[in-house]
């Protein structure tokens, strides 16, 4: 990570993921070319779970290459740090123009970014667990139609795990005073 100063903790990261409402899986496909794709993704432990058609690209991708790399954004924000008055009076004099860039033309955003290896799901009692919680992330008004809808949703999908083995956290976010909270500060 080039910004040092900006990372935060593995607990900040999975924060992020836990409330993300979708994360990007990327991969390198059968002609060595990139391929991400965004999916509804839930997190039980160390594990990552989505699920997928029974075909298609990705499961393919995913028999021959399993490694992957799964990005999230939380909450991102177009700071108002500086007052109209104060934007004026930077514009006065060109050699504060840094303060521009600083702290109008930037954005506020937390995001983490997995690695870890695909397993496809087997085990029936997972899987339905698995389905479970995406269901519960979801859809968690309509729980009391789930499993009338898994007895036959369950045999048309295919259910997905990413054991995680990695995760690195970032965020830029200003406090009340409009400085930078840096190195993890939360306050």
């Amino acid at each position: 990570m080039r910004r040092k100063d900006r990372e935060m903790s593995k607990g900040f990261g999975i924060e992020v993921i836990d409330k993300a409402v979708y994360g990007v899986v990327s991969m390198i496909d059968e002609n060595n070319e990139p391929y991400g794709i965004p999916l509804s993704i839930v997190r039980d432990g160390n594990n990552l779970y989505f699920h997928s058609a029974l075909d298609g690209k990705k499961v393919r991708i995913f028999e021959k290459n399993p490694v992957v790399n799964v990005a999230f954004v939380g909450q991102v924000n177009v700071p108002e740090i500086l007052t109209a008055e104060e934007l004026t009076e930077i514009a006065k004099d060109k050699s504060k123009a840094g303060t521009l860039i600083s702290k109008v033309y930037t954005t506020e955003y937390e995001s983490a970014v997995v690695k870890g290896k695909i397993k496809s799901v087997e085990d029936k009692e997972e899987k339905l667990k698995a389905i479970k919680l995406l269901c519960e992330k979801y859809t968690p008004a309509k729980m009391d139609f789930f499993n009338l809808a898994i007895e036959s949703g369950l045999q048309i999908i295919n259910m997905y795990k990413i054991e995680i083995d990695e995760i690195k956290a970032k965020r830029k976010k200003y406090d009340v005073q409009g400085e930078e909270m840096k190195w993890g500060r939360m306050e």
